[in-house]
C-alpha cells in the first residue's frame, strides 16, 4: 500500500476530557505515525478560514464558536490508507450512528462536540496539512 498522510485535529471537547492519550492510541494502534504535532488555541479567523467549506451551512457559527472555545491538538498522521484509516477509526460524524468502539461512538457528545477532526480525501489532507504545518514541522519517519 501506499503511504498517505492526514491531518487530525483532537477537538476542545476532547481537550477538556484529558483523553488525548487514548485517542493517539487508537491511532497508532491502528499503525498511524505521528509526524507532527501542535497544541493550538484557533483564532476566530483561522477557524472560520479552517472550516470556510462550511460557510454556507446553518451550523457554521455554532462550529466556529466551539473550535475557538479551547485548546485543539493537531496532528499529522502517516500510514498505509491514512486517510480512510484514520476516518474509519474516528466514526461517524453523529455519534448515535457511529459504529461501537470509534472515537466518535467512545468519547463525542455530539454531533457538535465530536471529539475528532480529519481530512476526508487526499487532496483536502494535503491542503489540510498545509494550513497548519510547514513542512519544517513534519518529521518523516521510517515505519515498522
Amino acid at each position: 500500500m501506499l503511504k498517505q498522510r492526514t491531518l487530525s485535529i483532537i477537538k476542545p471537547d476532547a481537550i477538556r476530557k484529558n483523553i488525548i492519550g487514548k485517542i493517539i492510541n487508537r491511532f497508532e494502534e491502528a499503525g498511524l505515525c505521528i509526524i507532527a504535532a501542535k497544541f493550538k488555541k484557533l483564532s476566530r479567523s483561522e477557524a472560520e478560514s479552517f472550516y470556510y467549506i462550511h460557510k454556507d451551512r446553518a451550523f457554521f457559527k455554532e462550529l466556529i464558536d466551539f473550535m475557538v472555545s479551547g485548546p485543539s491538538f493537531i496532528q499529522v498522521l502517516e500510514g498505509d490508507d491514512a486517510v480512510q484509516k484514520n476516518r474509519n477509526i474516528m466514526g461517524n460524524t453523529d455519534p448515535k450512528k457511529a459504529d461501537i468502539g470509534t472515537i466518535r461512538a467512545d468519547f463525542a457528545d455530539s454531533i457538535d462536540a465530536n471529539a475528532v477532526h480529519g481530512s476526508d480525501s487526499i487532496d483536502n489532507a494535503v491542503k489540510e496539512i498545509s494550513f497548519f504545518f510547514s513542512e519544517t514541522e513534519i518529521y518523516a519517519q521510517e515505519h515498522k
